[in-house]
């Protein structure tokens, strides 16, 4: 029988996930500073699938993933990786990293709206006046009813939430598609299929910006890169092989919370009593969606098929 997870190694893995990602939006902020957006969220992808890449290596007892599913694997790198890390980085430049982090994590309402029309996890009333919460939220953060100079932009935000709903779907397929043996193969892939993507349109929309080499940039990137990318997603693949993704998905509102924080030391980033009150709203509403899902309980990888599997029924 296989030995039972220790309870404090669980929470001290999550804990350090939810620090590490708190932290990469002040990284990413850093990073925009040495790199144009699109070519530093292309290096964060590359160097994060080649450290992944240990995982694609042969190993006992843990198969390989077959050529159909590398390919459905880099194809979800599209909206895993491509999009969501090219418009987050685009739009972190107008963006404190604090305010960053609260609307890309409006993520896990958009996994729960996505789950009816994918996973067929229909919502229920009391689910859609949840999910209004967290919207509001949002509204109050962005304050778009407010002047020029009180509000932030709403080109940034909404690229913010178009990147947080193009992860959502990513990983909505992802857990329809692949079972919890190949998720970490299947992020390796991902991630370089997102790369692959990322530096052709860089090349294409900046291909006079590629950024100098320099210490600070190399840092940057190696945060984001290694620590941020590959070895925080190899302890939450790791945490999913053993807790519902449902039960993780109901603490990602740590994530925010650490960003916010360390955005407050770093940058003095303050918030005035409405952007506060949204910041709470869009916190309950994470929260209040993961414990709606636990009680849901839907199995993670499935493992259907659906990408590159022939037509017809399975």
């Amino acid at each position: 029988m296989a030995e039972s997870p220790r309870p404090l190694l669980l929470v001290l893995g999550f804990v350090g996930v939810a620090t590490i990602w708190g932290f990469n939006y002040l990284f990413v902020r850093a990073g925009l500073g040495l790199a144009n957006p699109l070519w530093l969220a292309a290096f964060r992808a590359g160097l994060g699938a080649l450290a992944a890449a240990v995982f694609v290596l042969p190993r006992r007892g843990v198969p390989a993933l077959d050529r159909r599913g590398r390919i459905d694997a880099a194809l979800l790198g599209l909206p895993n990786t491509a999009l969501f890390f090219g418009l987050w980085f685009l739009a972190a430049g107008s963006v404190l990293p604090g305010e960053t982090a609260v609307i890309v994590y409006t993520f896990p309402l958009w996994v729960a709206v996505l789950a009816g029309p994918v996973l067929g996890d229909h919502l229920r009333p009391v689910h859609w006046a949840i999910l209004g919460v967290g919207f509001v939220g949002v509204a109050m953060i962005s304050q778009p009813w407010a002047g020029s100079g009180a509000s932030l932009r709403p080109v940034p935000v909404v690229e913010l939430l178009v990147g947080a709903i193009s992860w959502a779907l990513g990983t909505v397929l992802m857990q329809r598609r692949f079972r919890a043996s190949e998720l970490q193969q299947a992020n390796a892939y991902q991630l370089l299929g997102g790369a692959a993507a990322l530096v052709l349109v860089a090349a294409g929309l900046a291909p006079g910006a590629l950024p100098s080499p320099s210490w600070a940039l190399g840092a940057d990137v190696l945060w984001l890169g290694l620590v941020g990318t590959a070895l925080a997603y190899s302890i939450w693949f790791h945490l999913l092989g053993r807790i519902p993704a449902a039960t993780l998905s109901g603490f990602t509102f740590l994530v925010p919370l650490v960003a916010l924080a360390a955005s407050a030391v770093v940058y003095g980033e303050r918030l005035d009593l409405t952007q506060a009150a949204g910041v709470v709203l869009v916190l309950v509403a994470i929260a209040a969606t993961g414990r709606w899902m636990r009680s849901r309980g839907p199995a993670l990888g499935a493992g259907t098929g659906f990408l590159s599997d022939p037509p017809g029924p399975k």
